[in-house]
């Protein structure tokens, strides 16, 4: 049914790909609401976020312990994996059982990356997702009011999973493959959804982590979370206070995220980009 009425209303995202789940949503709020009345649903859909996190099983891998440098691992290979079914299976086991957090999987538009070396042999997993609804600390780093944030907050990609496995003993792995992340993401992003991002952010749980790799990175940190799930509205404390870090993909991505510049600049097949509008991390890291 949502397919059908994503097609008749032609509701499509900037890939030009059916928004079926977001019609769910909507023919769910309105049957909440009394306004219409839904079939008998065939099964009953499980909650990951309710149910907790349940590892597959017969997925994970292990491989002998690599402790080198990283040219001596090259060529080394960085996949975009989100649209394949078995990458998608093995990096929701794997986090599942290496992340502190556990996985449940995506929420929202999603990339998930792969790292390997010339053996293919895995030696990172990260996720990127939906940004936080709002943050304080970022939203005033960011100077955007109220409205512009709800119209442009899917131009920030929420970095939400990064492991580096434990039998990866490389120095300098981390930051070299968020320079890597920071020159890909944008144009993996935009061929998927049809829409660009212009920041990364992160929140590193400042008990557990002191969050070097990404400073190392050029990362900034801008401030601490309030202490609140990401779509918590309550004042009283809920999880563990997280620095707050971001990484700009643009010089200027202030003007895109409050006046929405970019969306005339860079998005399209035909893309003309304005002067100064190219990625940070093609600049010198020595600045």
């Amino acid at each position: 049914m949502s397919r059908e009425l994503a097609a008749r209303w032609d509701w499509r995202n900037g890939a030009g790909q059916l928004k079926d789940m977001a019609v769910r949503t909507l023919l769910v709020k309105l049957e909440q609401r009394g306004l219409i009345q839904l079939p008998v649903r065939r099964r009953v859909p499980t909650n990951r976020m309710r149910c907790g996190v349940q590892p597959a099983s017969g997925q994970y891998e292990t491989v002998e312990s690599i402790d080198c440098g990283l040219a001596e691992l090259e060529p080394l290979s960085l996949a975009e994996v989100s649209g394949q079914r078995p990458q998608r299976v093995w990096v929701k086991a794997t986090l599942a059982r290496v992340h502190y957090l556990g996985f449940g999987g995506p929420v929202g538009e999603n990339l998930q990356y792969v790292r390997r070396d010339g053996q293919s042999r895995p030696l990172a997993c990260l996720g990127f997702g939906a940004a936080a609804w709002k943050c304080q600390d970022r939203d005033r780093y960011i100077g955007w009011s109220v409205p512009q944030r709800q119209q442009h907050l899917g131009w920030v990609a929420n970095n939400v999973r990064f492991v580096i496995f434990p039998w990866a003993r490389v120095p300098g792995l981390g930051s070299w493959i968020l320079g890597r992340i920071a020159s890909q993401i944008g144009q993996d992003w935009e061929a998927k959804y049809g829409h660009p991002v212009v920041l990364l952010e992160t929140f590193v749980e400042r008990e557990r982590f002191r969050g070097t790799v990404y400073r190392a990175a050029n990362w900034q940190r801008v401030g601490v979370t309030a202490g609140r799930t990401r779509q918590g509205r309550h004042t009283c404390l809920r999880v563990p206070i997280k620095d707050i870090y971001l990484y700009p993909l643009r010089r200027e991505f202030r003007p895109a995220l409050c006046e929405g510049r970019v969306a005339q600049s860079y998005c399209g097949k035909r893309r003309i980009i304005r002067r100064g509008w190219w990625p940070i991390s093609r600049r010198s890291r020595n600045n």
